[in-house]
Parts: structure tokens; C-alpha cells; sequence
């Protein structure tokens, strides 16, 4: 990847504040639509549409950022988002064994939350998925990032170990019915 974002492919890669992932909510919504259809997710219509629709209200969240990754086209190829973690924060809630508190206190300014990362399939294993995680989190002040991975997605979890991410234990994020995800941290200070 380039300096500007650009990868060797053409890809260019830009960081969103919310308003910016709003106006583009619509290549937020195709990445998304596609990567989670498929195996492990397999996300029905239904449950695809519910999350397109809340999209909107998580780019209001205080410290959302996103980045948006798109051919010289604009076809947009992968997405990410996500935000600083609030004090009240139910991510450590969902874990099935819990943490010390010293490691889930939550203060507002310790934790980004990966909420999500998508890179629609013909152009993965070209670096995009990096380049998104780069471009999400430059400039962060937060001395961690914490996000939950579903166990049979191997390519991302492979990637996000080889980006520092360690496995912390893990959760149902959607609740007790829910399939167990693995919760990762990456300690950046």
C-alpha cells in the first residue's frame, strides 16, 4: 500500500467519520450484504437488512469511525467500522467466562471497538482487509482494540493474529442463542 491509501491493485482505501459513512451507506450495505451471506455467517435477507437499516444510528455514536475501500471505479470492495467503547459497554458482558475488571473497565477512551470488516471475496488476499484496518485505526488514542470473530472464519482469524490480535475468550454477541464468537484484543500502547 502507498502513502495516499492506494494499493498496487488501484484500490484506494479512505477513512469516514460518521456523517461521511452515512453518505456512503449504501457501498457500507453491499460489502456487508455479501460478505455475511456467506459461509460461517450465512446471515439470511432478513437479518441483512435489519443491519443496513440500524446503520445509520451507529454512525451518530460519539468516536464512530469507518474506512471505505473502493476500486478507481468506486466499486467498493471492503468496509470497516467501528468505535470507542462507552463505559457502559456490554461487550464484556457477553463473554461466557468473565475477565478480571482490571482487564473490562471501560472508561471512554481505553477501548475501540471493531465492530465490523468485510472484503467482498474478489479481492480478498490482496492486502484490502490491512489496508482498512490501518486506515480505521490511524490516529486512535485508545491503548486497545477489542472485536469478536466467528471461529470458522480462519482466514480472518489467521489475518488478525498476524496483526497482533490475541484471543481473550469468548461470546455470544446476539445473546444466549447466539453461535460462540472468539473476542480478540490488540494492545496498541
Amino acid at each position: 500500500m502507498t502513502r495516499d491509501g492506494t494499493t498496487r491493485q488501484g484500490i484506494t482505501t479512505e477513512s469516514l467519520d460518521g456523517p461521511a459513512a452515512l453518505r456512503a451507506a449504501d457501498a457500507f450495505g453491499l460489502v456487508y450484504a455479501e460478505a455475511f451471506a456467506e459461509h460461517p455467517y450465512g446471515e439470511t435477507e432478513a437479518q441483512i437488512l435489519s443491519v443496513q437499516s440500524h446503520f445509520p444510528t451507529l454512525t451518530r455514536r460519539p468516536a464512530f469511525r469507518a474506512a471505505l475501500a473502493r476500486t478507481a471505479r468506486s466499486e467498493p470492495v471492503g468496509m470497516a467500522y467501528g468505535w470507542t467503547l462507552p463505559p457502559e459497554a456490554v461487550w464484556w458482558d457477553e463473554l461466557t467466562e468473565p475477565v478480571p475488571a482490571a482487564v473490562r473497565r471501560e472508561d471512554g477512551r481505553r477501548t475501540f471497538g471493531l465492530v465490523e470488516l468485510a472484503v467482498r471475496g474478489p479481492w480478498r488476499g490482496q492486502g484490502v482487509a490491512r489496508g482498512l484496518h490501518t486506515a480505521l485505526l490511524d490516529g486512535i488514542t485508545t491503548e486497545r482494540v477489542l472485536l469478536n470473530v466467528h471461529p470458522e472464519a480462519g482466514a480472518a482469524s489467521a489475518a488478525y493474529r498476524s496483526w497482533g490480535y490475541r484471543k481473550i475468550g469468548e461470546a455470544r454477541p446476539r445473546g444466549a442463542d447466539a453461535e460462540l464468537h472468539d473476542v480478540m484484543l490488540l494492545r496498541l500502547r
